[in-house]
């Protein structure tokens, strides 16, 4: 299966608004992702684009269907650690816990297996097991001084379980380290240090909406830039070899809540999606896509929380 040069156009313009939009406004880059599932429902990589703006929006029924479309259609375990984190949001953290212990998280990479380690901590945490959370997470990656890009969540989690349990000065040496290694200011660990510390902040910025400020927040730990990252890395892919490489056999069967039929929506998004690339020239919107693409990849696509 193949598509015409200016349809997989189409699609690839519409992933990179997705990938543009899914930290700022998750609703809008949720759009975008819709008409390009309308367009090539077939493309895993835009079944996981599509999985990752539901996600953001915190439909995690619709993601989960996504993410396992996806999977299906190129064999890969890399999504794992997210689905998993979608049965927590549906409420189903026994789920969640009974994949990671399947096969599936033997094949994750590190970074992969240390989201899957994140996600499982946080369905204990769901079950109301705190002491086993916090043991799931003590780890050697737990344990390394080496810094990687898991590394401030890693902390971060543990600190945040550490405090639960009541152990404040062990929540107060945890979070310091995350604060050491988060040089992306990927976690609020300052602000926990200083809610720790007695120390209060004034907003200035009174009118800033409270939510917009702390960005999406799902049920995972990963925050809206890193799931941008993921969009981005995805809206990079290849869209012609991809849709090469996929099973023509494999329909939206599992898309048991993405309902893409609304057309007169989903031209609307498209309209804007046409809009958007005709306002700058064609070099300048190169360079934009490029700086987009090149933002860091978090370490597996999934989030997760302790």
């Amino acid at each position: 299966m193949s598509l015409p040069k200016t349809l997989a156009e189409d699609v690839a313009r519409n992933l990179v608004m997705v990938a543009r939009l899914i930290d700022e406004d998750p609703e809008e880059a949720y759009g975008y992702s819709r008409v390009a599932l309308r367009l090539a429902s077939r493309v895993a990589a835009v079944r996981e684009a599509a999985g990752f703006a539901a996600y953001a929006t915190q439909k995690y029924g619709e993601a989960l269907a996504e993410f396992r479309a996806a999977k299906r259609m190129t064999g890969s375990v890399e999504l794992w650690p997210v689905m998993a984190d979608c049965e927590r949001g549906l409420g189903r953290p026994e789920r969640a816990m009974a994949m990671a212990g399947e096969p599936e998280v033997q094949k994750l990479d590190k970074a992969g297996q240390v989201e899957m380690r994140l996600v499982a901590a946080g369905a204990r945490r769901d079950m109301g097991q705190l002491d086993a959370a916090i043991v799931t997470l003590q780890s050697p990656e737990l344990a390394s001084n080496a810094i990687h890009p898991w590394t401030p969540r890693l902390r971060y989690a543990y600190a945040d379980a550490l405090l639960e349990a009541g152990r404040e000065d062990e929540a107060r040496e945890w979070f310091g380290k995350a604060l050491e290694s988060d040089k992306d200011g990927a976690t609020d660990a300052s602000d926990r240090l200083a809610e720790l510390d007695g120390v209060e902040f004034v907003d200035a910025l009174d009118d800033e909406d409270e939510t917009g400020a702390a960005g999406t927040a799902p049920v995972g730990e990963q925050t809206a830039s890193s799931v941008e990252d993921r969009a981005a890395d995805v809206a990079d892919d290849d869209i012609a070899d991809a849709i090469d490489g996929d099973d023509e056999g494999n329909d939206r069967d599992d898309r048991d809540d993405a309902d893409v039929d609304d057309t007169d929506e989903l031209n609307a998004w498209a309209d804007r999606a046409d809009a958007a690339a005709e306002k700058a020239p064609a070099a300048e919107q190169d360079a934009e896509q490029d700086a987009t693409l090149s933002t860091d990849q978090p370490d597996a696509d999934g989030p997760a929380k302790a």
